[in-house]
């Protein structure tokens, strides 16, 4: 992780977009990608987000504000102390890619949901053996 507040501080400096590439323990990989936009310290690092494209179904909110939480900065949600790792969560049960790294063998539920994850509201569970998240400006040209 780089961290909320340098990658706060590098978005907050033009327009980006948020890539997240998932691989399952099948060894196929997915991706999707957001524009979206994140606060500062002062609104926990709320993630706005809008699905532009990807070759996996969206599972997390478009258009809401997600405050980022962790087990000690939960607010009368219990998704971080359960799922274990920080994240936007919105619901418990859509994703979390900062969970518990968990093992195909790991079949029981509770296990499960610790670990890292991606579900879709109208799909299946994909249990992740990697994850990565990258954001890019929105003008590569820039990059001359």
């Amino acid at each position: 992780w780089l961290g909320l507040k340098k990658i706060y501080s590098i978005t907050k400096q033009g327009s980006y977009l948020l890539r997240i590439e998932l691989q399952d323990w099948r060894g196929n990989r997915r991706h999707i990608e957001y524009s979206f936009s994140l606060g500062g310290p002062s609104s926990n690092f709320s993630l706005q987000l809008s699905r532009m494209a990807g070759s996996i179904p969206n599972a997390l909110p478009e258009h809401t504000e997600l405050h980022f939480s962790t087990r000690d900065t939960a607010r009368g949600s219990s998704c971080p102390e359960n799922h274990l790792g920080g994240w936007w969560h919105s619901e418990c049960e859509e994703t979390n890619l900062n969970g518990k790294y968990v093992t195909p063998r790991s079949r029981g539920r509770l296990d499960r949901g610790k670990g890292l994850y991606w579900k879709p509201k109208k799909g299946r569970y994909y249990l992740l053996k990697s994850t990565k998240i990258m954001i890019h400006p929105t003008d590569l040209k820039s990059f001359d």
